[in-house]
C-alpha cells in the first residue's frame, strides 16, 4: 500500500473552493446523544443494515487523513455477489456474518484475518434459475475494468458470469439483521431464512437454515405477489419486516401463525427498508407516503391514537429515474434524527422530486405552536430544504437511491444520476448494468451536499456542498473518530476510491484510490470502518479488508 501526503496542498485549495460552494463550515449540529440500543440486537452497531436501529449511517470508527493506493485483488476477500450490501456484526467478537446476494459466510476477523471459516450457497434454496456462482467468476469480474468498453460488452460480461436473469438476483439479501441470539435473519427469493451455525462452539461446522417463512404465508388472507425490501427487529425482539406493499411484523420463530400485516394503499410501492425507535415506533416510506406505524406490544397499530401517522411528501408520477434508482417516490431508508434530552425528534428521507429535497417529519407530536411551512404537503413536515450539491445550473436530475447519513443535526446525502443519463441508452429496470457501467463507461454522477437542522428556527440550512465529488451507487456514511463523510466514486484518472470529507467544512482530507477494477466498485452496498481503522469494503464480488499503516 501507498501513502502520499503529498496531496494536503490540494485538499485544502479543494476545501477552500467546497465552502464558498455552500456557506460557512462548522457548528454545533453534532450532539451527542445517539440512539438507544437496541438489547436483541447481535451488537449495538453493524447487526441491521444501515449500522443501527435509526439507519443512522454514522459508525464511531474511521480511517486516518492521507491519501492511500491500494491493490485490491491483494486484499484479504470473501468472494460473493454480484451485491454483498454489508458485513454484520455477530455475537463472536472474532466473527463476522457475510451476506451477499448467492451465499451467507462466517468470517473469522480476527488480528487483521479475514477468512471465510463456513459458507452457504442462498441461491439453493429459492429460484432456481440463480444458480450459484463459483469463486472463480466472481475473481474473473472482480479483476477486469470495464473502462473503454461498451454497454452491450459489460452485460455480455455479467450474463456469463451471473446468469441470464442477472438482474434478479437484486431480490436476494437486500437487508439483514442479526440478533443476540447469532441468527442472522434475510431473504432470499420469496422466503425469509433464519440462518444459524451447526455448531456454535466451533464455527467451521458449517451454516445451517433453522426456519424459513413464505413471504404469502406470513402476508396472510388475500396476500399479493410482493416482494421483501427491508428487516429490521422491535426492541422487544420482534422481526419488522417491509414488503413493498406494507409492513409485517412476526416472531423471531418465524411462525406465521404469529405474523400482523399492515397493507399501504393499492398505489403504493416501498423499496427500502426501515427505521424503528425505543418506543415501538417504525418508520417506512412508500413512494406517496411516509408512514409511523406502532408496535405497542402485541399489536401492529396504524391508529392515531396510538402514535401512528401518515402523511404526503413530494413524489410526482412522471419522476421516474433513468438509472440507479428504483421507480418514483424517495430513494431513502428513513433516518432518525434526534435523541433523548435533544429538542426535536425528527425521521428524515429524500423526495421523488426530479431534484429532490431534504425532508423532516415530526417522528411523534407535533408542537402546538408550529405552523405549516409554505410548500409543504403536511403539517407533519417539519422543514424541507432543496439539495443543489452546489451546481451552478441546475442539472434536471438530483436524486438518490441512498439514505440520508445523519449524526446529531447533521444530514449527508449524495446525487446518483449522472447529468447525461437519458443519453446512456440503457434499460432503466436493469440496474446492476447501469451500477456497473456508471463511471468506467459512461460518465459518473457527481455532487454531495451537508445540511444542518437548527432547532430554535426549526430549519434546515446547507453547511456545505461539493459539485465534484462521486458517489454512484454505494451507501456513504459518517465517521465519528474521523470526522468525516465518506463515499466510494469513480475517476478517470484514479478509477474507484474513498473519498472522506470532513464533516463540518467539506474538505477532502482522506483519498483510498482502489484503481479501475471491478473490486473497487460497491454496487449498492456500503462502507464499514473496523475499531482499529481498517477499511471494510463490501465490494461487488465480496468484501474485503484494507489496513492502513500504523
Amino acid at each position: 500500500m501507498k501513502k502520499t501526503f503529498g496531496t494536503l496542498a490540494l485538499c485544502l485549495l479543494v476545501g477552500l473552493a467546497a465552502l464558498s460552494l455552500g456557506g460557512c463550515g462548522g457548528g454545533s449540529d453534532t450532539a451527542e446523544n445517539g440512539p438507544v440500543p437496541n438489547p436483541y440486537l447481535a451488537s449495538s452497531l453493524y447487526a441491521v443494515t444501515h449500522f443501527d436501529s435509526s439507519q443512522s449511517d454514522s459508525t464511531p470508527y474511521g480511517p486516518p487523513p492521507g491519501t492511500f493506493t491500494v491493490s485490491p485483488d491483494r486484499q484479504p476477500i470473501v468472494y460473493g455477489g454480484p451485491v454483498n450490501i454489508m458485513t454484520l456484526a455477530s455475537t463472536q467478537a472474532d466473527y463476522l456474518w457475510g451476506v451477499g446476494t448467492d451465499r451467507v459466510a462466517y468470517v473469522k476477523g480476527r488480528d487483521g484475518a479475514w477468512t471465510s471459516v463456513a459458507s452457504l450457497e442462498a441461491p439453493a434454496y429459492t429460484d432456481p434459475t440463480l444458480t450459484y456462482v463459483p469463486e472463480s467468476a466472481q475473481r474473473a469480474v472482480g479483476e477486469q475494468s470495464f473502462e473503454g468498453k461498451t454497454s452491450g460488452d459489460v452485460d455480455r460480461i455479467l450474463t456469463q458470469a451471473y446468469g441470464q436473469n442477472y438482474t434478479a438476483r437484486l431480490q436476494n439479501s437486500s437487508y439483514s439483521v442479526v440478533d443476540r441470539d447469532n441468527v442472522l435473519y434475510a431473504n432470499y427469493g420469496r422466503g425469509i431464512y433464519a440462518f444459524a451455525l451447526t455448531d456454535p462452539a466451533d464455527p467451521a461446522k458449517g451454516i445451517r437454515v433453522a426456519r424459513s417463512a413464505d413471504i404469502a404465508a406470513i402476508q396472510g388472507a388475500g396476500a399479493t405477489t410482493a416482494n421483501l425490501f427491508g428487516l429490521s427487529m422491535t426492541y422487544d425482539g420482534h422481526l419488522v419486516v417491509n414488503f413493498s406493499n406494507g409492513v409485517a411484523v412476526v416472531d423471531r420463530s418465524l411462525d406465521a401463525a404469529t405474523a400482523q400485516f399492515v397493507p399501504f394503499g393499492a398505489d403504493e410501492r416501498t423499496s427500502n427498508s426501515l427505521a424503528v425507535d425505543e418506543k415501538g415506533g417504525i418508520y417506512v416510506a412508500s413512494n406517496k407516503l411516509m408512514h409511523k406505524l406502532v408496535w405497542t406490544g402485541t399489536t401492529l397499530s396504524a391508529r392515531e391514537a396510538d402514535g401512528a401517522w401518515t402523511s404526503p411528501y413530494d413524489a410526482p408520477d412522471d419522476a421516474v429515474p433513468p438509472i440507479v434508482k428504483f421507480g418514483t417516490g424517495t430513494g431513502s431508508t428513513p433516518t432518525l434524527m434526534g435523541f433523548g434530552s435533544d429538542r426535536d425528534k425528527l425521521v428524515v428521507i429524500t423526495d421523488g422530486a426530479k431534484r429532490m429535497k431534504l425532508v423532516a417529519f415530526w417522528r411523534e407530536d407535533i408542537p402546538g405552536d408550529f405552523v405549516q411551512r409554505p410548500g409543504t404537503a403536511s403539517r407533519r413536515i417539519a422543514g424541507q430544504i432543496p439539495v443543489t450539491c452546489g451546481f451552478g445550473t441546475l442539472p434536471e436530475w438530483i436524486q438518490s437511491e441512498q439514505s440520508v447519513v445523519v449524526r446529531g443535526y447533521g444530514a449527508f446525502v449524495v446525487n446518483n444520476i449522472p447529468q447525461d443519463a437519458a443519453s446512456f441508452g440503457l434499460d432503466p429496470n436493469n440496474k446492476l448494468l447501469g451500477v456497473f457501467t456508471m463511471g468506467p463507461v459512461f460518465p459518473s454522477c457527481l455532487g454531495v451536499e451537508r445540511f444542518r437542522w437548527d432547532p430554535a428556527t426549526r430549519a434546515w440550512a446547507s453547511a456545505w456542498a461539493r459539485p465534484d465529488v462521486s458517489s454512484p451507487s454505494m451507501i456513504p456514511v459518517h465517521s465519528r473518530s474521523s470526522r468525516m463523510a465518506l463515499v466510494t466514486g469513480y475517476y478517470g484518472a484514479g478509477g474507484w476510491e474513498v473519498t472522506g470529507l470532513d464533516w463540518d467544512t467539506g474538505t477532502t482530507v482522506h483519498r483510498t484510490i482502489l484503481g479501475k477494477q471491478n473490486y473497487g466498485n460497491g454496487a449498492y452496498a456500503i462502507l464499514e470502518y473496523l475499531p482499529n481503522g481498517d477499511l471494510l469494503f463490501n465490494s461487488a464480488v465480496g468484501p474485503y479488508r484494507v489496513t492502513y499503516p500504523r
